[in-house]
């Protein structure tokens, strides 16, 4: 059995993973390349990439009730059900985008100053924020089709598509950003259009995949008064616990900005590493919402406990591994950009405090991510998250920030404690089993 559970994992975990991280290849290459214009425009594009962000986190959740919904469909070999999940998924990913597309056109220049004061990064984010909205909708399009695709056990397609929309990103960058081949040089805007053409790529091809392993699929929601309320009450505290989460996330960047734009600048260079090492054991959340939930759907409750247990121990192995080589490559990686000592000392030093706490980051998403939530019970995680959040990381990241203004590496440190807070709670849930739920 475990060799059998252990290929299951990994066949569903690598490629997610490797898609993960090439998806944070978006951001880092954006940040690489854009890094090559200072540290003004590198904060711009960090204050500006802040409602993707929260959408990234909404459509997550979709995407993962989606995941949860088929997976124990597939489990119980209700097709009728399966394709229903998929549909009403899918129009819920479809108005949460437009929403969002809607305001980050509209409120733009509000936005963004937000969160500085310097007119050239507040500039350089309206820029970017206008164009980037139109990369919102055909991201979901991905996200939920992606996670059907692989609930059907093909998790190598939306990988390969990822290569391909990774590769279009690169190249887009490389001349709208700087003008090359004959492209008008349009540096920021340049970054945002190429970021939304190879969504727009992405999508096409994973439409087009979804219908290859799918087939002709009856388009319905028409689920039964308790089926809709089942899925409202999964749905509704995942995706209110996941933007409150974001929110959360932006208020901390809203410190880092009022600390100073080398502040700002110095966090904006880990985003990126910090997403593609966290990308890179996401699949292990993948593989745990998909095997967990259709151990749980054939009602197999001992096997989904002790395979938990094994899926944390693969995240603490994996999360110490990129700990140490992410610590040993600090230095390389900031000297990457064209900005001055100050900030890439920032960066360098935040890469350590986030490397520490790493592990305790991959198993809450696991754990919180995968496992509890393959059950259904979202309320939980909900009511986890949001008290490491905002009863522990937001003040702290105003005390320290805006009150004592400690310096940037302790402030990021000292709130990031919420993550030990939620672990802790976390623990206590898994064991007490009460997560373990078949949904009708």
């Amino acid at each position: 059995m475990d060799e059998n559970f252990n290929k299951k994992v990994f066949n569903i975990a690598i490629p997610v993973a490797i898609q993960s991280m090439l998806q944070s290849s978006f951001s880092m290459i954006d940040q690489i390349m854009v890094g090559q214009m200072g540290e003004k425009s590198i904060a711009g594009v960090e204050i500006a990439s802040k409602p993707g962000f929260i959408y990234a986190f909404v459509t997550g959740a979709v995407g993962a009730i989606a995941g949860i919904m088929i997976s124990q469909y597939i489990g119980k070999k209700d097709r009728v059900a399966e394709e229903k999940s998929i549909c009403l998924n899918f129009l819920v990913m479809i108005f949460t985008g437009l929403l969002f597309f809607i305001m980050a056109s509209t409120f733009a220049p509000q936005f963004t100053a937000l969160f500085s004061n310097d007119a050239k990064v507040v500039n350089d984010g309206i820029a970017y924020l206008r164009i980037i909205g139109w990369a919102f909708i055909p991201l979901g399009v991905s996200n939920i089709c992606g996670a059907a695709i692989r609930c059907r056990g093909k998790s190598s397609w939306p990988l390969y598509v990822s290569f391909i929309s990774a590769a279009v990103n690169t190249g887009l960058n490389y001349c709208l950003i700087f003008g090359h081949l004959g492209m008008p040089k349009l540096g920021v805007k340049g970054a945002a259009y190429a970021s939304v053409i190879s969504q727009i790529v992405s999508a096409a091809l994973i439409l087009v995949l979804f219908f290859r392993l799918y087939g002709k699929i009856n388009f319905s929601i028409n689920l039964d008064k308790d089926g809709y309320a089942q899925y409202f009450a999964m749905l509704m505290p995942i995706v209110i616990n996941e933007f409150l989460w974001s929110v959360g996330q932006s208020i901390n960047t809203y410190v880092y900005g009022h600390m100073g734009t080398d502040e700002l600048a110095g966090m904006s260079l880990t985003g990126s590493v910090q997403g593609l090492t966290i990308g890179g054991l996401s699949g292990l959340a993948q593989a745990a919402g998909i095997l967990i939930g259709k151990r749980l759907g054939e009602g197999e409750y001992e096997k989904a406990y002790k395979e938990s247990k094994k899926l944390c121990v693969y995240g603490f192995i994996g999360s110490a591994i990129f700990s140490v080589i992410m610590i040993a490559l600090r230095y390389p990686y900031v000297a990457i950009f064209q900005v001055s000592d100050d900030v890439r000392t920032v960066g360098a030093n935040i890469l350590i405090a986030f490397g520490v706490l790493m592990p305790v980051k991959v198993q809450n998403m696991i754990l919180g991510g995968g496992i509890i939530r393959s059950g259904g019970r979202t309320k939980y995680i909900m009511i986890i998250d949001i008290l490491g959040t905002w009863l522990i990381g937001v003040p702290l990241a105003l005390l320290t920030g805006l009150v004592w203004k400690l310096p940037i590496v302790w402030v990021y440190f000292i709130l990031s404690q919420e993550e030990l807070v939620r672990f802790i709670i976390t623990i206590f849930m898994f064991r007490s089993r009460k997560w373990m739920n078949t949904i009708d």
